[in-house]
């Protein structure tokens, strides 16, 4: 009798103890196993190797008390039918309406990227300008959220903010040039 199958034996006898001498023995081969599942799924998946065998392990052990084990092979088909459960589980959250299961994704291209200040202190300046601008015009300041940290384009701004593609170019030129000028004066300082 193997190792594993005794450990088994003293689970199924209600040594709860003995769960911790198990996963040294099969978690290399559990490994291999979540890889070899995880191979199947689409690429940007969220769910990883280890923290598959992590689920699959604890459902296994901690939850399935009176399960009763007939050896090692028993064990480890019962964690590939648990894997598969939690994969699919996985894929139903991912489809489900409530977590955006209808949207699509896309990549954006390099012009439609958010341009971001690499500096620090930049972004911070401009933090600081802006909730100045929000103080006096804060219709400004939202149309200059949407536009710059969220990348809305000009209809997608007016449609956002409920008034006309032309009055968005007209606020976003004021806006930049506001923006503009505050800035450079706290450059000067």
């Amino acid at each position: 009798m193997s190792d594993i199958t005794q450990i088994l034996h003293q689970i199924d006898n209600g040594d709860l103890a003995a769960a911790n001498d198990l996963l040294p023995l099969v978690y290399a081969e559990l490994h291999r196993l979540a890889k070899r599942k995880m191979q199947h799924e689409l690429a940007g998946h969220t769910l990883q190797p280890t923290a598959l065998v992590h689920e699959a392990y604890m459902r296994l052990v901690a939850s399935n008390v009176g399960q009763e084990w007939d050896g090692r092979g028993h064990f480890f088909a019962a964690a590939a039918e648990s894997m598969r459960r939690i994969l699919i589980e996985s894929a139903r959250n991912r489809k489900s309406l409530k977590r955006g299961g209808d949207w699509a994704r896309c990549q954006l291209a390099e012009e439609d990227a958010v341009a971001v200040p690499d500096n620090a202190e930049e972004l911070l300046d401009l933090d600081a300008a802006l909730t100045k601008l929000a103080e006096t015009e804060p219709e400004m300041a939202k149309l200059v959220e949407l536009r710059y940290f969220a990348g809305l384009s000009v209809e997608e701004s007016a449609k956002a903010l409920g008034i006309s593609p032309r009055t968005v170019k007209r606020n976003w030129a004021f806006a930049r040039a506001w923006l503009g000028r505050e800035l450079r004066v706290e450059a000067d300082c």
